[in-house]
């Protein structure tokens, strides 16, 4: 089985500490890792943490993370850098966002992080047009580990909520380290045990570790290659000019 952590949060600045996490995530089973790079990162920046992760025998995926404050941002982002970057996730702070985002073919990671349950965005209405759009809902792991008391508590109630919606309407789950920290990183297996205490069962937080982002790459990276129409077709051999 192939695991995937799509949201391994590097410091880009740091070379050490990157190759560091790097590293664990390898050590740990995964085989393929999605790093967030701001909008304006240098081809040569990505090109070193190719290499880096090539190293370790790790597939690398460039992601970028949106977090717009209106809905024009949010399309003039997508318009601009969606063919940039392998994954695009939208953390939705509003109710009009989580809508647009849900239904538009671009996003691919629906991201809900308040810890205020009012705020958990993710509901009936956003799942049925994400099943329509094939967005996923990615769960972060780094705050289940790192939260304590009421607010893992608040957390873990929302989180039931958000999973029973989305299986209620067939909307894939990703789950991710979240990490900005090597120690965050945990086993795949060890996260599908955590999700154990949200009401997620084992064969479903496997999925969400290895078929669902591994999907979401393989449906992206296939957009992007030459010869690309729509879903199923594809050009395999221009016709020579006469």
């Amino acid at each position: 089985m192939k695991f995937s952590d799509l949201h391994l949060c590097v410091p880009l600045r740091d070379l050490e500490q990157t190759k560091k996490m790097i590293a664990e995530s390898s050590e740990l089973g995964y085989s393929q890792i999605g790093v967030p790079f701001p909008i304006n990162t240098k081809q040569d920046v990505i090109d070193l943490l190719r290499q880096v992760c090539g190293e370790f025998g790790l597939d690398l995926v460039t992601r970028l993370d949106l977090a717009p404050k209106s809905l024009g941002e949010l399309l003039s982002s997508l318009r601009q850098f969606r063919r940039r970057f392998e994954v695009v996730s939208v953390l939705c702070s509003s109710k009009p966002l989580a809508r647009q985002a849900a239904k538009d073919r671009r996003v691919d990671l629906l991201s809900f992080r308040s810890l205020e349950p009012r705020k958990r965005l993710f509901d009936w209405a956003e799942a049925e047009l994400a099943s329509k759009s094939s967005a996923a809902l990615e769960v972060d792991m780094a705050e289940v580990l790192s939260l304590e008391g009421f607010s893992r508590v608040s957390l873990f109630s929302c989180l039931r909520r958000e999973l029973n919606t989305a299986k209620k309407f067939g909307v894939p789950v990703v789950i991710s380290s979240g990490a900005t920290d090597a120690l965050l990183l945990r086993k795949p297996q060890d996260y599908a045990s955590l999700t154990l205490l949200f009401e997620m069962d084992a064969s479903h937080a496997l999925e969400a570790l290895s078929k669902n982002p591994v999907g979401v790459v393989e449906r992206n990276r296939m957009k992007q290659s030459p010869g690309y129409v729509a879903p199923g077709i594809r050009i395999l051999r221009e016709k020579e000019s006469r």
